[in-house]
């Protein structure tokens, strides 16, 4: 599903960020503003050790987000007995839309035009994930539905390197089938392809494009702003999604204290971080540490839902665990904290 090129990418995605996997480095010595293909780069630089501080806290801010994800499975499998998809989503993204605005009412007008345009088109792509991803699952296993979704972590490096025209490395790549065959571990027990997977299938390339703008387009001066407004457009699209049937709410008080955790948690802060962390890390390394959302999702089942240890749990687990690790120990020859912000 996702593109082997792009003739004609979008403004802004055009040349790679700094911090993305690329043997496109400016020579040594050229500091500031560099220039790529007649676009205009400003070079962000700080020191080698804030860097690389920078880049171990996005990291553990992007796992922290994604143990998050994975606490959500749980509630929103006892969830959806009582409330339809689309009314819990509608909700949950409208909770988090009013507490980000009551936080920080002026950072929307704070960005610049440009960037609250990235911010509509990253929200149209994640709030159209989500419907897809919520009607396949009503058509497949959850499963299934599980490990067709987190080939994200395969569709992102082809993105990357189709849309940024970035150089994925050799160990990034093996970093990638790892986490693959660890989610196939951790989740399958059989797989066709039918209407629901390819639902799922494109929600998945959805997710990725989602990743991959992340990586381009955001700053750490702008994740607020770009997360209110990436969480308002997610919210609009959800009500229309659910506008048809009317918007059914939670009758119980245990549902509303699941939807508020999940709107505020899981939610407007993880958006955040997402949003904040992709700042300062590639598009697919960001990818491979999601991809522990299955095994944090599978721990909280065991831990919540009084589900048993299995050695797929342990076997898959520890596979998308050596992928994170891979990506995150392997020495590289950049400091992944230096950033470059298109401003065309």
């Amino acid at each position: 599903m996702p593109p082997n090129s792009a003739p004609n990418p979008p403004v802004g995605w055009r040349d790679a960020p700094a911090h993305l996997p690329t043997d496109r480095h400016p020579r040594p010595g050229r500091q500031g503003t560099a220039r790529a293909r007649g676009d205009a780069v400003t070079q962000v630089r700080g020191e080698p050790g804030k860097s690389n501080r920078l880049a171990l806290l996005a990291t553990l801010t992007l796992l922290a987000m994604t143990a998050c994800w994975g606490s959500t499975f749980y509630l929103i499998k006892d969830l959806m007995d009582r409330v339809p998809a689309a009314d819990f989503l509608a909700v949950r993204f409208a909770i988090a839309s009013a507490a980000m605005l009551l936080i920080a009412p002026r950072a929307i007008g704070r960005l610049s035009p440009e960037v609250r345009r990235h911010a509509l088109v990253l929200g149209c792509l994640y709030g159209g994930a989500q419907i897809l991803q919520t009607v396949g699952l009503a058509h497949t296993a959850a499963s299934v539905s599980g490990f067709i979704t987190g080939m994200y972590v395969v569709f992102t490096p082809l993105l990357a390197a189709a849309i940024l025209r970035t150089r994925i490395t050799a160990v990034t790549w093996a970093a990638v089938l790892l986490a693959v065959c660890g989610l196939g571990v951790l989740t399958l027990q059989g797989l066709s392809i039918g209407y629901g997977e390819g639902l799922t299938l494109l929600a998945a390339a959805l997710y990725a494009l989602h990743i991959v703008g992340l990586g381009a387009w955001s700053k750490p001066s702008d994740a607020l702003g770009m997360s209110i407004l990436q969480c308002l457009v997610i919210s609009v699209i959800c009500l229309i999604a659910a506008a048809p049937g009317g918007i059914t709410l939670p009758d119980r008080t245990g549902d509303w204290i699941a939807v508020v955790y999940m709107a505020l948690f899981a939610g407007a802060a993880a958006l955040f971080g997402q949003t904040w962390a992709q700042a300062h890390l590639a598009p697919t390394r960001s990818a491979i540490i999601m991809s522990m959302e299955p095994v944090f999702a599978s721990f909280f089942a065991i831990l919540l839902g009084g589900e048993s240890l299995t050695l797929r749990m342990l076997g898959g687990g520890s596979m998308v665990l050596a992928a994170m690790l891979i990506v995150e120990l392997v020495p590289r020859r950049k400091i992944e904290g230096e950033v470059t912000h298109l401003t065309v």
